[in-house]
């Protein structure tokens, strides 16, 4: 490839393929818009979504915070693992990442199984429908994650961790705001 192919703007000085970047930013902008449209519908229906907050599990909501939390810490340490040449350390690092990223999305399960047995679906309201959307299209981004961290470890360079591992953060960053967005704000 030419120079001028590979000149991305300011993006080019971004650790990664700028592409993932984009990639990266385009999901911040679709959880954004839907974070608004959550908000909007819980002004113009407060009822609804009180009486519906109240029955969510707040105690799972916050495990699976501090699951994403501690895993978001892992990768950060696998990046400076491999930037000091620890192979070995970096990939134990991403796989403490995985397992929690695993944890995550059983915590998760457990969360929608609770709901289902209760007769709660997509269909009850339109709390309902936000939250699994919202929190369903949150854990295929996790999953998705999971492949990503699995991909640059097996594919290791710094580059690889540095732009696998930024994936990861955003996908703790929406959750980060979609925990207390779903499960606290009243």
């Amino acid at each position: 490839m030419s120079k001028v192919q590979d000149d991305w703007g300011a993006l080019s000085r971004l650790p990664g393929n700028p592409m993932m970047w984009v990639l990266i930013w385009s999901e911040l902008v679709v959880f954004g818009v839907s974070f608004i449209g959550f908000a909007v519908a819980h002004v113009l229906h407060p009822e609804i979504f009180i009486s519906s907050q109240n029955h969510l599990n707040r105690f799972l909501g916050g495990v699976n915070t501090m699951v994403l939390i501690t895993s978001g810490l892992c990768a950060a340490l696998a990046v400076t693992a491999r930037q000091n040449g620890k192979r070995r350390l970096m990939r134990l690092w991403l796989g403490a990442a995985v397992v929690l990223g695993c944890v995550f999305l059983w915590v998760k399960f457990l969360e929608y199984g609770e709901k289902f047995s209760q007769g709660i679906g997509l269909e009850t309201n339109m709390f309902y429908t936000l939250y699994f959307l919202l929190t369903g299209f949150h854990a295929f981004h996790v999953v998705f994650g999971i492949i990503i961290l699995i991909i640059v470890g097996w594919k290791d360079s710094v580059e690889n961790i540095e732009i696998g591992t930024t994936f990861w953060h955003m996908v703790d960053l929406i959750w980060i705001i979609l925990f207390p967005l779903i499960y606290l704000l009243r």
